[in-house]
């Protein structure tokens, strides 16, 4: 099992774009799924995350700005609007996942490989 994430890029202040995390391999569906992001000479910090339930919750500083979901059992996004210069960093997915065989139930956890976010001023 596999994720990954695509749809960084550089962009101007103030614009737009929009992170995919797919996951690839067998898997029943994605429980769990949050974007991080770490900029230079910075610790990783935690973006958004959902649920399985759909809970979601942002970080403070990019709250009414960005946005996760999900539309299918093994994809999640990040919309990310109205990007500042301190958003610029690299974004990494993180998803639980379960896989339902018969009478049992694998789990796992995997990491993306990053995706990298330039934003100018």
């Amino acid at each position: 099992v596999q994720l990954q994430a695509s749809g960084g890029g550089l962009v101007q202040a103030g614009g737009s774009l929009r992170l995919s995390c797919v996951v690839s391999g067998t898997i029943s569906r994605v429980t769990d799924a949050s974007w991080y992001r770490q900029a230079p000479g910075k610790q990783r910090e935690l973006v958004a995350g959902i649920t399985n339930g759909g809970d979601i919750k942002y970080a403070d500083s990019v709250k009414g700005r960005f946005t996760i979901s999900r539309d299918s059992a093994k994809t999640v996004y990040l919309q990310m609007n109205s990007l500042k210069p301190e958003d610029t960093a690299v974004y990494y997915c993180n998803a639980d996942w379960l896989l339902i065989d018969g009478g049992s139930t694998v789990v796992g956890k995997e990491w993306g490989q990053g995706t990298l976010v330039t934003v100018s001023s």
